[in-house]
């Protein structure tokens, strides 16, 4: 009786949620904070999980390091796609090696690059992110991969200081994030990137574009001359502890209570005279086809 009292108060708990989209685990590295995932996760109980890149870091990867913590994040995801929540993982590029499994589906689980959704009228697609960012190509790729270990020591550097503040009462603090929003170039970059993706969304008469990979959590309009659209970025478990929810017709920015305040304004510098030479040209409609017949296309009938 207490055992069936006990699993009744973990479903009454659980927040009922449309749709939740994650991105940034990196799970198997020193900075992903698997814990505070795995509260949040048994705190939602959605129809439709989206994975959106960067899940398991495969470029990251050692056979000496994948603690039992992230192991139960993806045993908790697995227990929830079980359960009959639709979960659609989708490749990023610390991930990228599972792109050529792009297309599977078991059971309620679909591996694939992209999605495109339709909620309450509302047409919305969903990708990474990595594919209009040149430093994930060739040389640029290989650099990439070695800042990624820098960054690593520096994730875990940044934990090992903030252990040592709150035992003497201080607050926290992210140098990633102090960086970030005090290098001119990497607030550009970021404000490239959004205006990059909200101008292939509206192009391709999207009403909602969501992306990861940047790990800047995000939710404005953006107005561009030919449309506007609304602009939606997940963020990461290694500095923001962030994910976005959907729930009767409304998105909600979701940060973990644990984590350092955001130091990085939402507010992005627009500047005329940058360019955005740090930003892949591609041939959209070769990478992403935008048929809404693709099998993986989900349309859910307005209520």
């Amino acid at each position: 009786m207490i055992f069936v009292r006990y699993l009744y108060d973990e479903i009454m708990n659980k927040r009922q949620i449309e749709l939740v989209v994650l991105s940034d685990l990196h799970l198997g590295t020193y900075g992903c904070h698997a814990d505070q995932l795995l509260d949040y996760l048994k705190t939602i109980d959605p129809e439709i999980l989206v994975l959106n890149g960067d899940i398991i870091d495969i470029w990251n990867f050692s056979k000496s390091y994948f603690p039992k913590s992230h192991i139960q994040v993806l045993r908790q995801i697995l227990k929830m796609t079980e359960k009959g929540t639709k979960t659609y993982y989708i490749t990023g590029n610390h991930d990228e090696a599972l792109r050529k499994y792009s297309g599977t589906g078991i059971g309620n689980f679909v591996l694939d690059d992209k999605l495109i959704l339709e909620l309450d009228g509302k047409k919305m697609w969903l990708f990474h992110g990595d594919i209009f960012d040149a430093t994930t190509k060739g040389w640029a790729r290989i650099i990439a991969k070695l800042g990624g270990k820098g960054y690593d020591i520096l994730i875990w550097t940044n934990r090992l200081l903030n252990d040592m503040l709150q035992y003497f009462g201080r607050d926290k603090i992210s140098f990633s994030k102090r960086i970030k929003s005090g290098v001119k170039k990497a607030v550009t970059w970021i404000s490239n990137f959004e205006t990059t993706a909200a101008a292939l969304a509206i192009d391709q008469k999207f009403d909602t574009v969501i992306c990861g990979h940047i790990h800047q959590p995000q939710d404005r309009m953006i107005h561009l001359d030919h449309g506007s659209v609304h602009y939606l970025n997940s963020g990461d478990w290694v500095e923001n502890c962030t994910a976005l929810e959907y729930k009767d017709c409304l998105w909600t920015l979701y940060k973990h209570p644990d984590i350092v305040p955001n130091l990085v304004h939402n507010e992005i510098i627009h500047d005329d005279e940058e360019n955005h030479e740090d930003l892949a040209v591609f041939n959209l409609k070769s990478l992403y086809e935008m048929d809404l017949k693709n099998k993986h296309s989900v349309v859910y009938p307005s209520r």
